[in-house]
This record gives C-alpha cells, structure tokens and sequence, in this order.
C-alpha cells in the first residue's frame, strides 16, 4: 500500500495552469507572455487590463477637468443652454449603461459579447469622441445656441464611447478570476495605470498654463487621444477571462438558440434579479452620492480655487501642482492601502473614508475660509479621499455579480448587466452635480463675474465666495453622513477572508 502511495507520488506531476490565451493565440504571443510573466516578473493579464485604465484616465481626467470650465469661460454657453445639454446627457447617460451592458452580455456579434473586442474597436472611437469638445465649430458669441447643441453632441458621444469601453473592462475585472487576491493584483496593477494616466492634468496644466495657452492644450489633447488609442488597443489583444473557453465552445450553440436573446421581457426580467438583492440597493445608493461628489470635485475644484485663494497666495504653477496632485494622490493612496485591504478588506476601507470625509468637512467649515493654504490642503486632500474610495467600488460590484451567479445558478456572469444597473441609477449623478452648482453659483452673481463684468459689486463678489465656500463644505458633510448610513448594511463585508467561492 506504501509502495503503491510512493509510486503514485513519485508519478505525479501537478497540474500546469494553462497559459494565458489572448482571443487570437500564435507562437509569437505565447512567447511574449512567457518572457513577460517569467523574465520580467509582470503579471501579463493584469498588465493588459490595465492599460485601458492608463488610456481612459489620461482622457477622462482632462475630460471631466475642464469641459465645464472651457464651456462656461471659454465658449460662453448661457446658462439655460447648459442646463439643456446637461438634462440630454442625463437621460442619456443612463440610458446608455444598462443597455450596452445587457447588449454586452447577450449580443450575436463578437464585437460586442467578446470583452475585448469590444475594447479593440472601441478605442479609436473613444479617442475622436474625447476630442470633440476642444474644438470649437465656430467662433462663439456669448449664448450661442450653437455652443448648447456643441455641448449635447460632444458629453453624449464621450459618455456612449466611454460606457461601451469601460463597460467591457469592467466586466473583464469580474471575470478574470473570483479570487479576492487575484482582484486584489487588478486593483494594484489599474491603481499604477490611473497614476501614470491621472499625470495628465498636471502635464496638460503646465504645458497650456491651465488652458490658458488653448493652441498648446488643443494639441496637448490630441497626443493624449493617440496614446490612449494604443493602451486600449493593447489590452483588445492580450487580455483574456476564465470565461473565455467557456465561451468560445459555446458561441455557436448560443447564435442558434438565440432567437429572443434581446427581447424586452428579457431585459426586464434580468433587471428585476438584479435589482431585488439587498446588497445591490446599498451599494447603488451609496455609489449615486459618491458618484456626485466626484463630479463635484472634478468640475469646480479648480474653479472654486481661483475664487476662493487670491494668484498672490499661490501661483500658476503651484496650482498646476496642486490640481494633478488631486488626481494622482489617489493612486498612491489606494496603492499604500494594498496590505490594509488584504487585511481589512475593502468594506471597512470605505467606511473609514466616510467618517474621514465627513470630519474634514466640519473641520474646515468651523475655521472658515480665510485660511488659505489650509484651504488648498482641503480641497485636495477631499478630492484625493473620494478618487481613492471610488476606485474601490469595483470590489464590492465583482462580490454583488458572483452573488448573482451564484444565487440563480447562472452558466456565465452577467458582468455587464450588473455594471451597467449599477451605472443606470448612479450616472445622473454626473449631469445634477454641475447642473446644482452653477444654478447656485449664478444666484450669487457668478454669471456675470464670468461674462467678464469690469467692476463687480463688491458685496455680491463676497456672497459669492461664501456661496462656494458653503458649497465645498456642506455637500461632503451631507454626503458623508448618507453614505455612512447606506454602506454600513452592506452584508458582504468578508469576501478578503474568503476562501475561492
């Protein structure tokens, strides 16, 4: 019997986990990810999924920098106009999720229910769509209904392009592997890809003088689009899933029974499992005000500091500085926390930063706004926190589409439909944020400080400033005590100490 064990040892050899095939396999390919993973110590399916991270963080930064800015200062977009565009978008943005996700999921064609193809095709879209809004179609007067239309085109094309890309990465992130520490390897490789990315800002600051020099950031703009071509063509190439096999066998076993795939009893019917999970309402509701205070952040950041800290405090390139840090830091942050999240596991992790959110918040809000350099701190230090915790979020959703596997016994992940839910109720979020501020900022005579007014009522002037600086510490009070209330019922709080599901 001993013999028998020892000769069954000694002819055993364990398994050989199977190479990492991308969606075309060759010799050439294979040789590459060996010299990668081996030679160079790099994780090549990570790597891969991660450069459309790096492509879509240098646009989407600059994107969601300055839009609101170049169109209120530079274009001169009336404020009714404005409010038009951000209501179409609105619609739009929600709209486009759920239903590129449920397409995702179920669609015939391989450019749409293969992950990365749909990354590959995508891309060189995504980047002309990135461009539209730095080009003007004409020299605006102030309230050309031109500049409006101008507005609606460029946010909707950016959104539809960017919905379709991101929606298949995260999708890809789900289905990599449901290992927490396999998850963990994403987060850490995407966080290094969103920091190089994420130094956009300060280059685009510097080299334009804040969009100031717009000939140098128009071109600026259009060597970003081409960089980030090629980051997500890349990941279109090399990234693969465990579900990849699974789904190659079965492809033409689905186009022959397919007949009613996209039908909207369907839709409707997915929609309503995934909505009736606890988890998933929780997170929602929590992910719709984090969504909200990010495009706070991004949006009136840079506007509310040059109102609120006099040129004389800081300058030019300090501030260049200080805007990049607020989307760097966020990257080293998350990277820093890897072994606390190992440790903690992401639920706590976020809680922390809502508590953290909320105590800075009435920090600064008693001592008031004439502390300059603290202000500055403030407002980077909050926009670096709500990055950081957002970047997160896809840990919860992967754990809430494993849940759904699980729970309805399904043969593959609906990744895409449970991101795209997810984005139906929370992606509005983006369009109400400007849409309030500027509202209440214009109340307060922002309107014509920006239309260039040559002498300004001093007493309006000061109700402004204290307007925005009510704005930048009651909302992140606000949201933070939500938040706090909504995650804390989150139940699946352990999915770090669990063991592969």
């Amino acid at each position: 019997m001993r013999t028998t064990r020892r000769l069954a040892r000694a002819n055993y050899a364990p398994p050989q986990q199977p190479a990492a095939q991308p969606p075309v396999s060759g010799g050439r390919r294979e040789l590459y990810l060996w010299k990668m993973k081996f030679v160079l110590g790099i994780h090549p399916n990570a790597l891969a999924y991660s450069m459309t991270t790096l492509g879509a963080g240098m646009m989407n930064s600059i994107f969601n920098f300055y839009y609101v800015k170049l169109f209120l200062n530079r274009y001169k977009i009336s404020e009714v106009a404005f409010h038009q565009a951000q209501v179409v978008f609105m619609i739009w943005n929600a709209i486009n999720d759920p239903l590129f996700g449920y397409i995702q999921d179920n669609s015939k064609f391989a450019c749409c229910s293969r992950r990365q193809f749909s990354i590959l095709y995508g891309a060189p879209l995504y980047a002309l769509a990135f461009l539209l809004p730095w080009f003007p179609w004409k020299h605006y007067e102030e309230g050309d209904w031109l500049s409006g239309l101008h507005l609606i085109v460029a946010l909707c094309a950016f959104d539809g392009l960017l919905t379709f890309v991101l929606l298949a990465q995260c999708a890809l992130f789900a289905e990599i592997s449901t290992r927490h520490e396999s998850r963990l390897q994403l987060i850490k490789y995407n966080q290094v890809a969103t920091l190089i990315g994420s130094t956009s800002i300060l280059f685009c600051g510097l080299i334009s003088d804040n969009m100031e020099n717009f000939a140098y950031f128009q071109a600026f703009a259009v060597l970003v689009a081409a960089l980030a071509t090629a980051c997500m063509c890349y990941t279109g190439k090399y990234s693969t899933s465990q579900y990849e096999q699974r789904e190659v066998c079965t492809e033409n076993a689905n186009l022959e029974n397919s007949d009613g795939a996209l039908s909207w009893s369907s839709v409707i019917s997915l929609t309503k499992q995934i909505m009736t999970e606890k988890n998933f309402l929780f997170f929602v509701t929590m992910n719709f005000f984090q969504v909200f205070h990010l495009a706070f952040c991004n949006n009136f950041m840079m506007i509310f500091a040059d109102n609120l800290i006099p040129k004389d405090v800081l300058s030019s390139s300090i501030r260049s500085i200080m805007y990049g840090a607020g989307f760097i830091c966020p990257q080293c942050l998350v990277l820093l926390s890897h072994a606390s999240l190992k440790k903690f596991g992401y639920y706590r992790i976020i809680l922390f930063s809502f508590y953290f959110e909320g105590v800075a918040a009435a920090v600064m809000f008693v001592l008031g706004p004439e502390h300059y350099y603290l202000l500055a701190f403030y407002l980077t230090t909050n926009m670096v926190i709500v990055q950081a915790s957002f970047s997160l979020f896809n840990l919860p959703l992967a754990d809430i589409v494993d849940a759904d596997l699980i729970k309805h016994k399904r043969r593959s992940p609906l990744s895409s439909m449970v991101f795209g839910t997810n984005a139906l109720f929370t992606k509005p979020a983006q369009s109400l944020a400007p849409m309030l501020v500027v509202t209440i900022l214009n109340q307060f005579g922002y309107e014509n400080l920006n239309n260039g007014v040559a002498q300004p009522d001093p007493s309006l002037f000061l109700g402004l400033h204290d307007a925005m600086f009510y704005l930048i510490g009651l909302v992140p009070l606000c949201i933070a005590v939500i938040q706090i209330l909504t995650w804390t019922p989150f139940s699946i709080q352990n999915s770090h100490v669990t063991a592969v599901r």
